[in-house]
């Protein structure tokens, strides 16, 4: 398995744990119109689990790689929530409202590297 598809498998399996573990943090950034905020904080979680593991087997990298790519892109209003809130904080330091800022555009390599697992599966 190429690296960057190890580190996202990675990244993806310690994020979804954590959707578990603390799910008020992901409750928080969940956009304010939709309802069941800590379902979907469980259900986000576990998709990424599942990517993760998917990612993982080669057998089913090609299906992990465009349900990653899915996954990211459905988040990325999650994380706009985020930083549009952060952003407007008076409590917020300014450190963290520009590293909630230059995370958006991290997105983009996620996107890309899922991609990637999926047109070179074998």
């Amino acid at each position: 398995m190429d690296r960057d598809v190890k580190v996202l498998a990675l990244l993806l399996a310690g994020m979804g744990a954590l959707h578990f573990a603390r799910p008020e943090p992901f409750e928080r950034i969940v956009p304010a119109p939709l309802p069941y905020k800590r379902e979907l904080v469980y259900a986000s979680g576990l998709a990424e689990l599942a990517c993760a593991a998917t990612l993982a087997n080669p057998r089913t990298r090609r299906l992990g790689g465009w349900a990653t790519a899915a996954l990211m892109v459905g988040v990325f209003p999650a994380n706009l929530q985020m930083c549009a809130s952060v952003v407007r904080s008076e409590k917020a330091p300014l450190w963290y409202k520009a590293g909630t800022i230059a995370r958006l555009p991290l997105q983009v390599p996620l996107v890309k590297t899922a991609m990637k697992a999926a047109r070179t599966a074998r």
